[in-house]
Parts: C-alpha cells; sequence; structure tokens
C-alpha cells in the first residue's frame, strides 16, 4: 500500500514486476500451465487455424518507393516468417534486395523499414529483432547488394532523409549507455548527420539536448537539399515544434523555430515546395485539418495561407504534391476520411482550387500516399475494405488513369461480408459511430459478436481489412468497432474529449456500444465478447471492470492495466499528454478513477479473460499483464477462467508470421467458445481477393 498525495493506493501484485525474481518465473510457469490446460479443450481451435490461414493476405501491403529508374516494394509471400525487401527495375524484373531469413534462420528478425536514397542507388535499411532494445542501420548498394556503410546503432523508431547525391543523410539515434545516468528509460534521442564511410562516432549532433529527454523527431529534406526541417514532439503528443534550416554547412544547420506548439496547440507537418517554401497540414485552428502555404522563415500562423480549407465532415489524412514537368500545372492530391470512408481530391497547387474527384475501388480506406522522387506525376497508395485486402494502385496524373500496381500484387481469398456503419447515443448525448461487419447472407435475430476498440493518441478506426475479423465474420459472426472519443475519427477535437481528464469518456462509449448492441437485439450479452489491443487493451479491461456485466468474454493484447505506475514500464513515461501523470495529484484521481488493476472487486463475476503479451515488451511494459492477471484470478466470483497468455521470442508488435497466425487462432477460439460461434458449422465460402502475379 502507497501513499500517494494522501490516497492509499494499493498495489498487492508489485513484486511480478520482477521478472528476474525466482518466484515470478515459477508463478508465470504454473500460468503457462494453466493456459495450455484450458488451451487443450478448445476442440475447434484446429478449424480456427485453418480459417485464419484461408483468409490471410500475402504479396505487397504498402505502396512502393520509387527512386529513380529503380522500385523498392517489399513483399511477404505465404512462406515467409518475414517480408523481404525487392528491387525492380524499369523493365519489370524483381529482385529480392534484404531477405531477414537469410540472416537469421529463426524468423525473429524483421525488415523494420528502409529509406532509399533520391537517386535509388543506395539504401538505409533497418532490421529489428524481438525484445532487443536497439536497431542498427546498414547502408546496401542497391546494385550489388553489398553493405557499404553501417552499423548505425542506437537508431530504434528513427526517422531518416538523405541529402542529393546520396553521400550522407540525417537520422535519429539515442545517447549511448555509458553517457547516461543509470537506468534512464527516457528517450534520450539526438539527430545526427552520418557521412556515408565515416565511423558512427563522428556524426555531428544537429539538433537535440537533454533539455527534451523524451522527443521524437521527424526530418525533411527540401527536394534542392538545401532546406531542413526538424519536427519535435513530446512522444505522441497533441502538437509539436517545427524548426528550419537553410544547409549552408549541413553539419551545423541555424535552425529557426518557426512553430511553437506548445503555444499554438496544434500539429503542424511541413514538406518543402519547389520554392523552398513549405506546405503545411495543420489542426490549428481547423481540428478536421486544413493544408496552408508559409514562408519557411514565418513564425506567426497568422501569415499562413490556406490553400485547402477545413471540412468538418471529412478529416484530412494525407496529401501529395505532384509536379512532373509534363503535367499543365503542379497538383495537390488530398485524402481525407469521411463517415470512415476515404475520399480522394486533386486540387490546382497554386491556388487550392478543386479539381476533380478520383474515383475509388470502394467505400474503404486508402493509405500511404507516396510519389516518384524528386517530380512525380504517379501516386501510390494502399486500399483495402472489410473484404479486400490492402491492395496497391498507381495514379497517373498525366493520362487521369487509376490502375493496380502490376508490380506489387496481393494475393488472398476472403469471405462475402457486409460492412456498414450506425451511429448510437453515448450516455451524454454524443453521436458515436459503430462500424459493423456482418456476414453477406442477412439473418434475423442476435449473434456471436466481437467488439473491438482503440480510443486513444488520436487513432482514428475504419473499416481496414483485418484477418480476424475476416475469419469470425467467415464463422458467421458480427465483428463490430466503436470509434470512441479518443480516437481521430472526428478531428483533433474528438481526440481532446477522450483523453487526459476525459478519458473515462472513452471507456463509457465503448460500454455503451455493448450495451446498444445488445438493447437492438444484435447480439446477447451471453454471445458478447471485446478484444483491444495496447491502449485499446487499457480500453476494453477499463470497460469489463466497470461493467463486467455485459460481457462473456475479454481479450487484451500487450495491455496497458495499471495506470498508477504506467510512466514506469516501457515507453509509458512518454505518453504523459495521453494519459496524464501519477505524479501530480488531479491526474493521479484521473488515473485512479479508471485504472483497470486498481478498480477490481473482489467477488464480483467476471467474464472470461484472455490477457496475451510478449515475455519481453519494450513498449507497454510485461508487468500490466501479471499484475492484472494475478488481481482477477484473485477476485473473480465467476467460473470463467482468467488466463495470460505469453509469447517468448517476441515483441510488442511484428512478430514472425506464423506466430502471429497462432495468436489470432488462440484468440478466436477463446472468443469463440464463451460466445458460442464455432467455424465449422457456419463458415462461408471464400472468394478470391487478387488473382496470383504471373
Amino acid at each position: 500500500m502507497e501513499d500517494l498525495f494522501g490516497f492509499p493506493v494499493p498495489d498487492p501484485y508489485r513484486w511480478l514486476e520482477d521478472a528476474d525474481d525466482a518466484r515470478v518465473r515459477d508463478w508465470a510457469a504454473a500460468q503457462d500451465r494453466l493456459f495450455q490446460a484450458h488451451r487443450a479443450g478448445w476442440h475447434e481451435k484446429r478449424s480456427w487455424a485453418s480459417a485464419v490461414d484461408q483468409v490471410s493476405s500475402f504479396g505487397v501491403s504498402e505502396p512502393p518507393m520509387v527512386r529513380g529508374s529503380v522500385m523498392f516494394v517489399a513483399e511477404q509471400r505465404r512462406e515467409d516468417e518475414q517480408r523481404r525487401l525487392l528491387v525492380v527495375d524499369a523493365g519489370g524484373n524483381r529482385r529480392v534486395l534484404v531477405d531477414p531469413v537469410e540472416i537469421d534462420p529463426s524468423g525473429h528478425t524483421g525488415l523494420y523499414a528502409w529509406w532509399p536514397s533520391r537517386e535509388g542507388e543506395r539504401v538505409a535499411v533497418q532490421m529489428e529483432v524481438a525484445e532487443q532494445p536497439g536497431s542498427d542501420i546498414m547502408v546496401l548498394d542497391v546494385r550489388t547488394g553489398e553493405a557499404v556503410d553501417g552499423p548505425l546503432p542506437r537508431a530504434r523508431n528513427t526517422s531518416l532523409a538523405w541529402l542529393p547525391g546520396g553521400d550522407a543523410f540525417y537520422y535519429v539515434s539515442r545517447v549511448p549507455d555509458e553517457e547516461l545516468a543509470p537506468g534512464d528509460m527516457r528517450l534520450q534521442r539526438r539527430v545526427r548527420l552520418h557521412r556515408i564511410g565515416s565511423p558512427c562516432r563522428s556524426d555531428a549532433v544537429v539538433f537535440g539536448g537533454e533539455d527534451a529527454p523524451d522527443h521524437y523527431y521527424g526530418l525533411t529534406v527540401s527536394a534542392d537539399g538545401r532546406h531542413l526541417a526538424i519536427t519535435a514532439m513530446a512522444g505522441p503528443a497533441s502538437h509539436n515544434d517545427v524548426y528550419a534550416a537553410e544547409l549552408i554547412d549541413p553539419e551545423a544547420p541555424r535552425f529557426v523555430k518557426i512553430v511553437d506548439g506548445g503555444t499554438i496547440r496544434a500539429r503542424v507537418l511541413p514538406r518543402f515546395l519547389a520554392d523552398g517554401d513549405l506546405l503545411l497540414v495543420t489542426d490549428h485552428q481547423a481540428p478536421c485539418g486544413r493544408i496552408c502555404t508559409a514562408r519557411r522563415h514565418d513564425t506567426d500562423p497568422a501569415a499562413w495561407r490556406t490553400l485547402v480549407a477545413e471540412d468538418r465532415q471529412a478529416p484530412v489524412d494525407e496529401c501529395l504534391v505532384l509536379d512532373d514537368p509534363a503535367l499543365p500545372r503542379p497538383l495537390l492530391l488530398v485524402a481525407r476520411s469521411r463517415h470512415g470512408a476515404s475520399t480522394m481530391t486533386l486540387h490546382d497547387l497554386a491556388d487550392g482550387r478543386p479539381l476533380a474527384d478520383l474515383p475509388l475501388p470502394g467505400a474503404g480506406v486508402v493509405s500511404s500516399l507516396r510519389t516518384d522522387i524528386a517530380h512525380g506525376r504517379h501516386a501510390w497508395f494502399s486500399y483495402c475494405d472489410a473484404a479486400t485486402p490492402p491492395t496497391i494502385y498507381r495514379y497517373d496524373a498525366v493520362s487521369g488513369r487509376t490502375e493496380p500496381e502490376t508490380g506489387a500484387t496481393t494475393t488472398g481469398r476472403t469471405a462475402e461480408i457486409r460492412s456498414h456503419s450506425v451511429r448510437y447515443p453515448a450516455r451524454d448525448g454524443t453521436e458515436i459511430t459503430l462500424l459493423l461487419f456482418t456476414p453477406a447472407e442477412e439473418r434475423q435475430g442476435p449473434r456471436p459478436t466481437l467488439l473491438y476498440g482503440y480510443g486513444s493518441f488520436g487513432m482514428p478506426m475504419r473499416p481496414w481489412f483485418f484477418p480476424l475479423a475476416a475469419a469470425w465474420v467467415g464463422a458467421g459472426g458480427t465483428y463490430a468497432v466503436a470509434c470512441v472519443r479518443g480516437g481521430g475519427e472526428e478531428g483533433q477535437h474528438w481526440h481532446d474529449a477522450g483523453r487526459g481528464p476525459h478519458k473515462h469518456r472513452a471507456i463509457s462509449d465503448f460500454n455503451d456500444a455493448a450495451a446498444w448492441l445488445i438493447d437492438t437485439g444484435r447480439t446477447t450479452r451471453d454471445q458478447l465478447a471485446i478484444y483491444g489491443q495496447s491502449a485499446g487493451g487499457l480500453l476494453v479491461t477499463a470497460a469489463a471492470t466497470q461493467r463486467p456485466d455485459l460481457y462473456a468474454a475479454v481479450i487484451a493484447e500487450g495491455p496497458l492495466c495499471d495506470m498508477a505506475r504506467y510512466e514506469k514500464f516501457g515507453l509509458g513515461c512518454t505518453w504523459i499528454d495521453e494519459f496524464g501523470t501519477a505524479s501530480r495529484a488531479e491526474e493521479l484521481q484521473w488515473l485512479l478513477a479508471y485504472s483497470p488493476y486498481h478498480n477490481i472487486k473482489p467477488g464480483t463475476p467476471y467474464p472470461a479473460f484472455l490477457l496475451t503479451g510478449a515475455v519481453t515488451d519494450l513498449q507497454t511494459g510485461e508487468a500490466h499483464v501479471t499484475k492484472m492477471c494475478a488481481a482477477l484470478q484473485n477476485a473473480t466470483g465467476s467460473d470463467r477462467p482468467i488466463l495470460m497468455r505469453r509469447e517468448p521470442d517476441t515483441a510488442h508488435a511484428a512478430s514472425p508470421a506464423s506466430k502471429e497466425r497462432a495468436l489470432t487462432a488462440d484468440i478466436l477460439a477463446f472468443a469463440g467458445k464463451y460466445t458460442g460461434l464455432s467455424p465449422e458449422k457456419t463458415t462461408m465460402p471464400l472468394q478470391e481477393a487478387v488473382a496470383e502475379q504471373h
């Protein structure tokens, strides 16, 4: 029991935080045996695994990067544990440049990121190994595949921007451990300039310092290499600073702070235009986003010129400049989300005037707009919907045609899924969007339902393709996604309405979604399971501890549960802007009011729980899972099990493909057992999503 600002805060399972303690290892081994004993009784596990395998998509899921005459594509075949990096030449010839399994046959090393030089002759590649905090950067010669530089260490979650010529780039890396105080878990990052062939220890620090220990940095260099812009954000905050510099001396840029995010309380994402001025995507005085232009040293937002105005019904997602000399005028391509579905419009870059609406394959989601470097006529994007795996399309601004990209195909089989959205009232009268995915074949009466939510960091929920959802609906169930406050579905004001002191609204919105599904006859309490990942795991465990009577089963993957100590685990210390801090009395009260671990009540008949996580979770910390599991097992007055599924040799996300599919099958088998959904009895016929490439 701790006394925090006069509040008695119980923590009976604090001892489980020490994973090296022999008692903790014995306890965890006993939990492993308990889980395995229950899993042995899930007789339809094999059928669920087969369903997941059938609906999993393979091939290319994100748009290529095109540099010069070379296309860089990440591809994952059905038999691959990890993605491979391919290069495709102008003649369509494909060649594997990086295959992580050749580097690590165990499959635990993944291709995390890659940044081709502007000329396409070199590529900086970052691999990530599960459970290891460091991520090194290697530089490869694209023609030979040989390493020409690296490794550059401590570059986890970096941003990287090449200078023209391919001989140098800016990147972000952590200060060496020996230069930090023992146990310092803060980010402690610096922006550095690296010249190919030089030792990394000689890389000049150009930005960042001890006054910003928890900052993330984003880097952008102008097409001519004469200007650098840096975004600086304290964790995933709702606002950021922007600095710009002229690169007279690339090793010592003189920065001007052109945006003070703490003053304007807004996000601003900059990119350079051809004349060196800036294109800004911002929610300043526009919660759903607007696009502006500004002089590169303008420090007053009042001087910004609005190019594309805010649409209160359609938040801005992305935009892209197309300025190939073959075009009659430079263009701006803008992607928005309108009622959950994407739209794309074409504008005149000079004045923002709308020119055309681009047709899309359906009412789905567009993401990851990319273009040629340095002057683009093509825009590549990924499209998906509930029944369509991510598929890559190419828009040609000269011809006006949009076609599937032949060098980047996706294969898979999906059930016929009906997708639509409804609005339900929260308890305070606010209208909340609920996305519903059901079998195409209409049937009256309640169905086993899996309800998903996230509700943090302004992340919007959209009708994405999700193999877990496709398998669930293919077995005859309903998959629902609650777009609760705290997400970004309606713009920044929607995020603000569900973060910090208002986080309780996200949780009550989620419980209201469950109640609406039950009250309208779409499901019953005995047929309703809820599922959340990471911050979504916080959402569902908090919802279940507040309203255990609503749910048959709860699945939380890598959740946050102990909100009085979340800052002490993983990257929690960078999330104060989202949740608040236990180091301030008022904010501690916010946290304790909904913290799942602190709101467990002895004797309560809790639903069945499946808490899953990596043995070593460098993002949220594994103690949330262990402490929540122990507290629920001690308290529950129900005969439904409280189970913990630990995964060794993985991380918070991006596990080997076989482990991801095995986890998905376990989640579905657990949810199916406690809601009554059987893949053997109701599986729907599958259809081919996209033809195999020949």
